[in-house]
């Protein structure tokens, strides 16, 4: 079943994860596998109330060390401060997951500027100034073997109408983990991106379609599978991208969406619309026509 875990109980043992918006949602599902898998975690996001929250709930389900540090990732001191602390608690840190987001649905004339500013800031200056620190840290500590795994999507590389300012900040952060990919290769720094599709968590979806707009832009009818992801999916992407298993692995996005951008994609795919009978019809307008 897609709801299973795909690894071996102690493939993260002795592994370090930062996860930045880890307190909810899919930073909060893929934390809880890391430490399943023997990890330890260090959950970051501006509320400390709700990291400490999380912490101790799946320390608590895990048995796995879980570090709640209070970090807004658009200051960069306040990064440099979050890592110090985590290395301090943990002694190194072998993992970076950049996951904190922010989304508006919106037409974009009716967006400030400040509203534009706010998705940049917290997804592409926020992933920059982890990946920044983090890295200048493991380049100065000579430290190889370390990961950072950015959370993009699909439109990343298409563009999306609506979502303007997460589909620049987005597109941003997939160009920084190809570019890094290849530069930082030479300290031992893989760098991989994952482009989910729908992964209903209830903050990020309240949001974006409140009241009955959930039903109806009900997402799951524009994935050729029929159905959203299951967060344990995820989670188990996420675990294989930042295990010794992929240390192959290094300046690619796998995108985990059941083939929902493909299906957009397509310049026909409209005809899936067409009943049986209808092709029936058409198939047989097409043999008189070509007088087979």
């Amino acid at each position: 079943m897609y709801t299973d875990k795909m690894l071996r109980d102690d493939a993260l043992k002795g592994r370090n994860i930062v996860v930045t918006g880890g307190g909810s949602g899919l930073g909060k599902a893929m934390t809880r596998y890391f430490l399943e898998l023997g990890a330890k975690v260090a959950i970051t996001s501006r509320n400390l109330e709700k990291l400490q929250n999380t912490a101790g709930e799946l320390e608590q389900e895990t048995g796995g060390t879980c570090l709640a540090v209070p970090c807004d990732v658009r200051h960069y001191d306040q990064v440099e401060s979050m890592l110090q602390q985590v290395v301090s608690a943990f002694g190194k840190v072998d993992v970076l997951l950049n996951n904190a987001a922010g989304n508006f649905i919106a037409p974009t004339e009716r967006l400030s500027a400040n509203a534009f500013d706010t998705i940049i800031d917290i997804v592409l200056k926020g992933s920059k100034n982890c990946t920044l620190a983090f890295g200048k840290h493991w380049i100065a500590q000579k430290q190889d073997n370390t990961v950072v795994l950015n959370i993009v999507t699909t439109y990343s590389w298409t563009g999306s109408a609506y979502v303007v300012p997460s589909a620049t900040a987005k597109a941003g952060v997939l160009a920084m983990t190809r570019s890094l990919a290849v530069e930082w290769a030479k300290y031992g720094i893989r760098f991989n991106a994952i482009a989910p599709g729908p992964f209903p968590t209830k903050g990020a979806w309240d949001r974006l379609l409140p009241g009955e707009l959930r039903e109806k832009f009900d997402l799951a009818k524009k994935v050729p599978l029929q159905r959203v992801g299951e967060h344990q999916e995820l989670a188990n992407l996420a675990a294989y991208l930042v295990s010794d298993f992929a240390a192959y692995l290094n300046g690619e996005v796998i995108t985990i969406d059941g083939g929902e951008w493909l299906k957009g994609a397509g310049q026909f795919n409209i005809l899936e619309k067409i009943p049986p009978e209808m092709w029936d019809m058409l198939e047989e307008m097409i043999r008189k026509n070509s007088g087979k």
